[in-house]
């Protein structure tokens, strides 16, 4: 994006104070690289007004506030609700610079990340912009659409809620043309009254599309493929029923699948650098959107293949005593942890150990973390729960000495998983550096 600030405060209703200057971008975080951009103060659990002077000394050339900023040392936008006005300039850059521009929405309870860098991966031979980690929120969203490098084709943006509602609000910023929601699980039951309740609100991307636009669902996940009785337009599915199917799948020492898959478009086979069966799924999804785009099977191949795990997202570290390490904390409710059980279930070791933190916003959560220390039981994997008495197991606040035992003879495994709130990279850390 390059514009003027005359011209964004005119798109948003706001007031210039300052020089007409020429901005580059856009930021919401002073310690970010901002050279040229408008920093957006937004309040949050930190007032971003305060960061302003900061802002300018990091390279901002404008500020976006909603109230009085002294001392400064570049131009203001001055509106009643940045969070609005950072909405509306997205919605503006969408309708004037990216009304050329696919815009590809992914939400799910479970693989947004993963399935957002598979499908950027997969259209890397063509000029794609996807969301930075996991910017996926009113904040996120109009993040990526303004600062969408010019001659941009696709655009991937990763789409999260935590209520009814959020998904519309996304949906008319970004205003996407191919929706992919990939599975419903219990993530947020508790603000949404369960499982259906999280159906409802992914299901409003699909509801969101327009009439020449794609969804891209889930064919095996029940509530995800009944969504495409509301979609307005046209349908593809993926899975072991789907449109897009995978076929004489492998898996390696790592955990990562080697798969052929059939398609409308084509055949051809796949070896991922990700772990995990679920990951085999994301991939599929991106196969499907390539295929809606266009893109050769050939090109799709070559970018799925270059596509590494982000931090602390099923990356698998091999250790100097040929144990594994799962480091998979950065999120987790039941759907994700089972997945990731399942996955180090499969891992030819003789030891397996799940270190599990607390899974947060789940619907009756004495019973969720007791069904997932079930099938822990049931797969044959040994629970740690660590800093909560949910899985029903004993409680440890640090990690066992045993584990790190274990891990040093050889011929283990351990997943480490949980929510955010959990902090489980300092675990990974102590088995990673001592």
């Amino acid at each position: 994006m390059e514009l003027l600030a005359s011209e964004v405060a005119s798109a948003i209703g706001g007031r210039l104070m300052g020089d007409d200057v020429l901005i580059a971008g856009v930021h919401f975080d002073s310690r970010a690289d901002i050279q040229h951009c408008l920093f957006v103060a937004i309040r949050a659990d930190r007032n971003g007004h305060d960061f302003v002077p900061d802002a300018f000394d990091r390279g901002a050339n404008c500020a976006l506030v909603s109230e009085d900023v002294d001392d400064v040392a570049g131009s203001l936008i001055i509106v009643d609700d940045t969070m609005r006005a950072f909405s509306d300039l997205a919605v503006h850059v969408r309708s004037q610079q990216l009304s050329d521009v696919a815009v590809v929405g992914v939400t799910g309870s479970v693989g947004k990340t993963s399935t957002k860098n598979f499908i950027a991966g997969a259209l890397s031979s063509t000029a794609v912009w996807a969301s930075p980690k996991s910017f996926n929120n009113e904040q996120g969203v109009p993040y990526t659409l303004i600062n969408t490098p010019s001659g941009t084709r696709t655009v991937v943006v990763e789409m999260g809620m935590r209520g009814f509602g959020e998904i519309t609000h996304l949906c008319d910023v970004a205003m996407p043309n191919i929706g992919v929601v990939t599975r419903v699980g219990q993530a947020h039951t508790a603000r949404l009254g369960g499982i259906e309740g999280v159906a409802r609100a992914k299901a409003e991307l699909v509801a969101s599309l327009p009439t020449s636009g794609t969804a891209v669902l889930n064919a095996d996940d029940e509530r995800v493929l009944a969504m495409s009785a509301i979609a307005p337009g046209a349908v593809f599915t993926y899975g072991q029923h789907g449109d897009v199917t995978p076929t004489e799948v492998q898996f390696d020492a790592f955990g990562r699948a080697r798969f052929r898959f059939d398609s409308p478009w084509g055949s051809a086979q796949v070896a991922l650098q990700v772990a995990g069966e679920h990951m085999m799924s994301n991939a599929l999804a991106a196969i499907a959107v390539g295929g809606v785009l266009k893109v050769s099977l050939e090109e799709m191949v070559d970018g799925l293949e270059a596509v590494e795990p982000e931090d602390h997202r099923m990356v698998v570290h091999d250790l100097a005593s040929g144990s594994l390490l799962i480091d998979d904390c950065y999120n987790a409710n039941p759907t994700s942890v089972v997945a990731a059980l399942r996955t180090l279930a499969d891992l030819d070791v003789s030891r397996r150990i799940a270190v599990l933190g607390e899974m947060a916003e789940v619907d009756e959560p004495v019973a969720a973390h007791r069904s997932v220390a079930d099938t822990a039981s049931h797969l044959g994997i040994k629970v740690i729960p660590i800093m909560t008495d949910l899985y029903g197991g004993e409680r440890s606040d640090v990690l066992p000495a045993f584990v790190m035992e274990m891990l040093a003879t050889g011929d283990t495994a351990v997943l480490v998983k949980g929510s955010r709130v959990a902090g489980l990279e300092r675990i990974v850390d102590e088995i990673l550096h001592g």
